[in-house]
């Protein structure tokens, strides 16, 4: 055999082998397995459920938009009745703790007044009737002339106090009827009237008002506090600063 004929014949040896070699190989995709009949029936309800559900969503967000303006930005309120120190001395006979029922000039305590030999001391008494609901007074502490010492609300007089969005406002009158979910009494069915529209919203009353002095201002939606007269408390323990959903009805026609 010439030298012509080896080497050819050793190229196709060559490739013999490494075909060979390739055909032996395993591939490295595997079959994808098919989705059972079941998974894909399964899949296909749960995305018609949740279709429906996001229509019914937005179909009740419209209606409820029309006929209600609504907000939980609310909660039970009422008058406070601020107990302060009529004059700087010592803290003595101190009865208003948290709980107590107030009675209007009855005597709570005393400010024992320091001076020389003579300490006069000069009764406290409550402002107004009421129910004691945060007690800052210790007996024995040195207070100053004005210092909060309790305060306390008429729990028989309270109302809502929601806060509605600028835009919404004006779709609000004083009148209006208003259904009112407390948090704390889910079960219960509550209704109001609507009895006034602060002038002014509420950031512009907080104690550190927003202003604007670096240039960068941001536009935020601000909140109208609005007062609500609860029709008929059904003998709930409402407290002031418990949370409330309301739905204020909008007028008709």
């Amino acid at each position: 055999m010439t030298d012509g004929s080896m080497e050819e014949a050793s190229v196709l040896s060559d490739a013999a082998t490494h075909d060979a070699g390739a055909a032996a190989a395993p591939t490295d995709e595997a079959p994808k397995p098919s989705m059972k009949p079941s998974t894909r029936k399964a899949l296909t309800v749960i995305g018609i459920v949740a279709a429906l559900m996001a229509i019914g969503l937005i179909y009740n967000y419209v209606i409820e938009g029309r006929k209600y303006v609504s907000t939980d930005n609310a909660q039970i309120d009422g008058e406070q009745i601020s107990v302060n120190a009529p004059s700087s001395g010592t803290l003595t006979d101190w009865t208003a703790t948290q709980g107590t029922q107030l009675h209007k000039d009855r005597l709570v305590g005393r400010i024992k007044i320091q001076g020389g030999f003579v300490q006069p001391q000069q009764p406290i008494r409550a402002p107004a009737d009421g129910t004691v609901v945060v007690d800052d007074g210790v007996e024995g502490a040195f207070v100053t002339a004005g210092t909060p010492l309790a305060i306390a609300y008429d729990l028989s007089k309270v109302y809502v106090t929601a806060r509605v969005d600028e835009t919404d406002v004006d779709d609000v009158r004083l009148g209006q009827t208003v259904d009112i979910d407390v948090d704390a009494f889910p079960d219960a069915d509550l209704t109001g009237t609507v009895r006034e529209i602060q002038g002014g919203a509420a950031g512009e009353f907080s104690p550190f008002p927003r202003s604007n002095t670096a240039g960068n201002y941001q536009k935020v939606t601000q909140v109208i506090p609005v007062k609500i007269a609860l029709d008929d408390t059904q003998g709930l323990a409402l407290v002031p600063g418990m949370n409330v959903t309301v739905k204020i009805h909008k007028a008709t026609g």
